[in-house]
């Protein structure tokens, strides 16, 4: 029966291609809705993902450092490490920085952490040129895509880092590119106010910034023990929130992208709604175009069920079609976009299955139009 469906897409082939063509860029818009999701989830843990750390400890009563503002003494990482269970503890500062070079302005987060320390902010993997930090003051490691190399000198605040690292894929939980220094100077950038500041708050009697404070102190534990009760015991003794590296992620995918998640997995269910309810019409006006064909075909006795399953037929190549240009036009163009897009062979396949069953679907609207129209009628006009 392929015959016939085969034939009818040769008689008009150009026809056929553009259409499928047309449908593929409206699925590929899809698939790429999909990815901009993936890839948010895929930010959001990115930064968790590369300390390797098991324990989170914030300020009390807050939901850590990517939820909202939490700031503690440096010291207390010293409490930390001397807990039974914890192999190793440090301070961590995030930071939000508007930056601008000659290829535009563009935010990024600084990271500050301890470069002699032993827990290392940066993922050795994703160095790709130069190397970590090895000193106390005025070094910085950046993302590639800041366009920043090797040696060059960044201001920030009142004095110039030099670029020592290239950094590749590394982002915060908001998709805006990682820049690493020594705790020390992400200390002085974010909790020393500037000497105007400071003698304003002098002359209202109030004392200058505190520029001990980091943001949260991540711990690392020994083999053995339970995440679950180190938490407990450190909130215990240290009055402190504590979080574990799985529920910090939850607090990140629950509570920090999911309006935006929803949002974008919304548009996406209209896309694909839409896309189902385009490819329906076009199926139902294809046949439409064909009924006195159809009709003829009915006339000199072929079988309803063969003229049925030739329209379904069209159906599965036009959708198989539309899917390979849909993918072939999103992976293209996945590229360009500002931030990371995630196409995941199983979203593609999973869409591609959504649209070839309602497509069979909406084809019965027209082999219901061709049974229940009089051949004679179709031919006599």
């Amino acid at each position: 029966m392929i015959n016939l469906a085969i034939k009818d897409i040769k008689h008009s082939f150009s026809k056929f291609i553009i259409t499928a063509i047309s449908v593929g860029i409206l699925l590929g818009i899809v698939i790429i809705m999909i990815g901009v999701y993936r890839g948010m989830v895929f930010d959001a843990k990115e930064l968790v993902n590369d300390l390797k750390v098991d324990i989170w400890v914030v300020q009390q009563k807050t939901l850590g450092p990517f939820a909202e503002t939490s700031k503690i003494h440096e010291d207390l990482k010293d409490q930390i490490s001397y807990q039974d269970g914890i192999q190793s503890a440090e301070a961590i500062t995030f930071q939000n920085f508007q930056m601008q070079n000659r290829y535009g302005a563009f935010k990024v987060m600084l990271v500050g952490y301890d470069p002699f320390g032993k827990i290392c902010a940066i993922n050795p993997n994703k160095l790709v040129a130069g190397r970590t930090l090895r000193k106390d003051h005025y070094e910085i490691v950046v993302d590639e895509k800041t366009h920043y190399k090797l040696g060059e000198k960044i201001k920030l605040g009142r004095d110039y880092y030099t670029v020592v690292g290239i950094t590749k894929n590394t982002v915060s939980n908001g998709g805006d590119y990682l820049v690493f220094t020594s705790l020390k100077d992400a200390q002085v950038l974010q909790f020393t106010y500037s000497n105007e500041r400071i003698r304003s708050d002098e002359a209202r009697g109030i004392s200058g910034g505190n520029p001990h404070l980091v943001n949260a102190i991540i711990a690392r534990m020994k083999p053995g023990y339970s995440a679950k009760e180190l938490v407990k015991q450190i909130e215990e003794n240290t009055h402190k929130s504590v979080y574990t590296t799985q529920d910090e992620l939850n607090l990140l995918l629950q509570r920090v992208i999911k309006k935006s998640s929803k949002q974008i997995g919304l548009f996406t269910t209209i896309l694909i709604i839409v896309s189902i309810v385009i490819i329906a019409l076009i199926i139902y006006t294809m046949t439409l175009e064909k009924m006195k064909e159809l009709s003829i075909m009915k006339l000199i006795g072929i079988p309803n069920i063969t003229i049925a399953k030739m329209i379904i037929q069209e159906t599965m190549i036009l959708g198989m079609l539309a899917f390979v240009s849909g993918n072939i036009f999103a992976h293209l163009i996945s590229g360009k976009f500002p931030k990371r897009i995630v196409l995941l062979t199983q979203d593609a396949l999973s869409l591609g299955a959504i649209i070839l069953v309602f497509s069979i679907f909406a084809s019965l609207f027209g082999i219901y139009k061709v049974m229940k129209t009089d051949p004679t009628e179709a031919i006599g006009g």
